[in-house]
């Protein structure tokens, strides 16, 4: 394996919504913060008979006897999702196995509970069945060594930001709209805060699964909601929820941003579903904007990456919401939206494989930063030791 080829790098990421597998092949350059190229980006669907089960033992009231049964099964069955996703994406573009040096797995969480007596996070998706079935080495669980130092596992991808989009001259927003939202402030003095804003696209999808009755899974460019009218009662409810006051470090997820909230919205009287999917809307963007008094100061430039791009109408919103920023899409920086999380653990393997740290525990509220991930060692294991040394000179 030559030195040009130990710098390939393939990330997974699959978001809270379990609708896709996205896979990102990127070079990173054999020196510490050397160039990032993404070579190929690749957006593969959840199987049909894996997506329920994994939303519904991802629900918060699933505790039932099988669980354990069901949860080591889908395991198992999504780390074979992966692998055909990585080898696909690799052969589509025309590399082989022993052109990449590692795969950064964040795999699909069924449980995150930073705040617990025993605080834990759970993300399945088996690496050792990635490694066994791509022959490469594999980084995942990215999040359990930072709550092991008393932060919360999240965000993560603040890190990568940094690395990808700070500007010397302009202290830049960066929002990830997955499941939830998630903001990175970037200061052109080196400072970075991250932190989870709230919902993103769970409780607008929810909703949508419910209008249609299983058929739709999202709201088409945000359609429905630009053809309805915010219902201010209902928004100043939802506004009143407890973690969008809370200070960072602070993260979230299904958990309080999930089936009781679509609830909530749904048995509101006397509102049309369009009334109801703007509402939502309004909230996803109202959450991400009240995101900016965490900041010292008003970032010049909104970034926004994620699933959420996709939707028109929030971004309109967000666009007159956060003038006179500028609001972007990260591909006004060359890096397509969807692929940008991909791309972040893609770099965090790398750090994890040359043991440098990969979290900021000022975005965390970790004691200290760590070097998160467990490394299943591949086929190439043993010749990946060679190189290892030459990306930390």
């Amino acid at each position: 394996m030559s030195l040009t080829k130990s710098s390939m790098f393939i990330g997974i990421m699959s978001g809270t919504s379990a609708d896709g597998i996205d896979i990102a092949i990127v070079r990173i350059g054999d020196v510490p913060d050397g160039p990032v190229e993404l070579i190929q980006f690749s957006e593969y669907p959840m199987p049909k008979e894996l997506r329920e089960p994994i939303l519904k033992l991802a629900a918060s009231d699933t505790d039932s006897a099988d669980a354990i049964d069901t949860m080591g099964k889908l395991d198992r069955a999504l780390g074979h999702a992966y692998a055909n996703t990585v080898l696909a994406a690799m052969h589509g573009v025309g590399l082989k196995e022993t052109d990449i040096a590692a795969i950064g797995c964040h795999g699909q969480t069924i449980r995150h509970r930073p705040k617990a007596e025993q605080p834990f996070t759970v993300q399945i998706g088996c690496a050792s069945t990635v490694a066994e079935h791509t022959g490469i080495t594999t980084v995942s669980d990215f999040r359990s060594r930072d709550i092991a130092a008393g932060g919360e596992g999240a965000p993560l991808v603040p890190f990568s930001h940094r690395r990808l989009f700070a500007h010397e001259c302009k202290n830049i927003a960066v929002v990830n709209i997955g499941g939830i939202a998630n903001v990175t402030w970037l200061g052109i003095d080196g400072s970075t805060i991250g932190f989870d804003t709230g919902p993103g696209n769970m409780i607008m999808d929810g909703l949508m699964l419910a209008f249609s009755d299983g058929r739709s899974a999202f709201d088409t460019n945000g359609e429905l909601a630009a053809s309805g009218v915010v219902n201010h009662a209902l928004l100043g409810k939802l506004m009143q929820h407890p973690f969008l006051q809370r200070k960072p470090p602070k993260s979230t997820g299904r958990e309080e941003f999930g089936g009781e909230m679509v609830q909530l919205i749904l048995g509101w009287p006397d509102i049309s579903d369009a009334d109801r999917m703007a509402t939502a809307c309004q909230y996803t963007a109202d959450s991400i904007g009240n995101s900016s008094g965490f900041m010292p100061n008003e970032p010049a430039k909104w970034l926004i990456c994620g699933g959420g791009t996709r939707n028109r109408h929030l971004m309109q919103l967000l666009t007159n919401q956060l003038a006179p920023a500028t609001v972007k899409t990260t591909e006004a920086v060359d890096v397509p939206p969807q692929a940008v999380e991909a791309v972040c653990f893609a770099l965090l393997a790398k750090q994890t494989l040359t043991g440098q740290v990969n979290t900021i525990s000022e975005v965390t509220g970790a004691r200290h930063n760590v070097c998160g991930g467990q490394i299943t060692p591949g086929n190439n294991w043993s010749e990946l030791l060679k190189n290892i040394p030459a990306w930390t000179r």
